[in-house]
């Protein structure tokens, strides 16, 4: 994520932070308004950097996954002496990128949507989303009605039926 001018700034939302992806390619993902007013003010307590992505190292470098990954594990070890749900459990960047896209799904219940704004080429890449959804699985169990079932024994509606379902042992009369 960087917090240059992209060169295409006039197609671009008023919140917008420019994704660099693999290969070199951009792509512009829409902020809320109180998201890209954190990244305002921490870009003005992190100061002046050699480089242009929001997040850099000690050394003042991009940050690289690897020291993400142990910020947020820092990060999540002080929160589980205060929540003790978090103990144990291991927060990973995917798991929090997963997490937005399962919240997005809920409150958007569009799949494009949530494609869109994980920048997969193809929505068969997201719908591991719904597998993953208990909740969008419960509301589609209780919006089918169960069949109504009668009481009693099976009556075969025909004689091929009835044969088919007759006792293999039995001699045929």
């Amino acid at each position: 994520m960087t917090d240059k001018d992209p060169p295409h700034e006039s197609t671009l939302p008023e919140s917008a932070a420019i994704i660099l992806r693999a290969g070199g390619r951009e792509r512009s993902l829409p902020l809320w308004k109180e998201t890209a007013r954190d990244l305002r003010a921490w870009l003005a307590v992190r100061g002046q950097a050699s480089v242009p992505e929001l997040f850099v190292n000690a050394q003042g470098g991009a940050m690289t996954r690897a020291g993400f990954e142990y910020i947020l594990a820092k990060h999540a070890a002080t929160a589980a002496r205060s929540c003790p749900t978090l103990g144990g459990r291991t927060l990973t960047p995917h798991l929090l990128r997963h997490s937005c896209a399962v919240i997005m799904l809920q409150a958007t219940r569009d799949i494009r949507k949530v494609a869109l704004w994980l920048g997969h080429a193809d929505i068969r890449t997201t719908e591991v989303y719904l597998r993953m959804d208990p909740s969008e699985k419960l509301e589609a169990v209780e919006a089918v009605l169960p069949p109504a079932l009668r009481r009693g024994r099976f009556k075969a509606p025909d004689a091929r039926i009835a044969s088919l379902m007759a006792d293999p042992h039995s001699v045929p009369t």
